[in-house]
């Protein structure tokens, strides 16, 4: 703690990962989330549903499809392939999005990609460009790294959301616990434009237009400034 309050003043965000180890107890996260509120800094969470927290009012919370579900107390029982029409998935992303409230609600599926969660707006799906996978150690600390740095340094949350995603599939596709430098980053995101035109889904949450529907983000083009 004492770091922490050392160092909050010149951060843009801070990265708790719950391995459930005892070491992110509720006192904890409830100071961090005081201190991060009081200096403007983006709170992101990797939660262990496994150890029972109080998550709500976070920044971004990144669970994996089997701790979504676990966070919302459901069983997953009827998977699609498609997660813009898993109505199961979507009803329990809606559901933490009303009972914890975070900015952002990124759901990491494996070869489904991403599911990007915002309340009131319209739920998007961004497929994966893994390559190939030869290890997902790692991967989840990826997508939290850089969509953390991606959204503190001014990208929209899809946009965050579609770096992670190029990240995390350079790590996949190396053996072990890995990382991705700029230029793999870079190339992956060159190579995998095609594949990162997100996908609108219905929207979820409680602030939404009268006739249901939020209009898209508009996302700027990964290889240059321009708008779409």
């Amino acid at each position: 703690m004492r770091l922490v309050e050392e160092k909050i003043g010149s951060a843009a965000a801070l990265i708790v990962g719950d391995y459930g180890k005892g070491i992110v107890s509720q006192p904890l996260l409830d100071w961090l989330k005081e201190t991060c509120r009081a200096h403007g800094v983006w709170l992101s969470m990797d939660p262990k549903p496994a150890h029972t927290l109080n998550l709500s009012a976070v920044s971004l919370l990144t669970p994996n499809r089997k701790e979504v579900f676990e966070l919302a107390t459901a069983s997953d029982t009827a998977r699609r392939g498609d997660p813009l029409k898993d109505d199961h998935l979507l009803s329990v992303a809606e559901t933490l999005l009303s009972t914890l409230r975070p900015d952002v609600l990124l759901i990491t599926l494996g070869e489904h990609g991403m599911l990007l969660c915002e309340d009131g707006k319209r739920c998007v799906h961004i497929p994966t460009v893994a390559k190939q996978v030869f290890d997902v150690s790692g991967a989840g600390d990826t997508v939290i790294a850089i969509f953390s740095a991606a959204i503190v340094g001014g990208a929209s949350p899809i946009e965050a959301a579609m770096l992670a995603n190029c990240a995390a599939g350079v790590v996949v596709g190396k053996v072990g616990t890995a990382t991705a430098n700029a230029q793999e980053l870079l190339a992956n995101t060159l190579a995998s434009r095609v594949e990162l035109t997100p996908r609108y889904g219905a929207g979820l949450g409680n602030r939404k237009s009268k006739n249901g529907n939020s209009r898209p983000e508009r996302v700027r083009r990964l290889t240059n400034s321009s708008y779409e």
